[in-house]
């Protein structure tokens, strides 16, 4: 989850949870389950708040499940030759 060149899609998306206290399940590579909130986070970790406050390396997070759909404004739909487009606008 480190920053490249071009287009970053986690900056926007981990914003938007943090932003609107969505409650998330970060898996771990490893096969842990953590559960909170993302309170803050940069380009090596987050923070996760539940009953403590958990400091988690992002090389060590496998997947980040928002509890519901979240919508940041950076959506991509696939387009005929495999790229990817803006998705329209609702």
């Amino acid at each position: 989850m480190g920053s490249h060149a071009g287009h970053n899609v986690q900056d926007p998306f981990l914003n938007t949870l943090r932003r609107e206290k969505v409650p998330v399940t970060v898996f771990l590579v490893n096969g842990i389950k953590l559960q909170g909130m993302i309170t803050s986070f940069d380009n090596y970790c987050l923070l996760l708040k539940n009953s403590v406050t958990q400091l988690v390396f992002k090389h060590a997070i496998s997947t980040v499940m928002p509890s519901r759909n979240i919508h940041t404004g950076e959506e991509r739909e696939p387009s005929s030759n495999g790229t990817s487009r803006e998705a329209p606008k609702e």
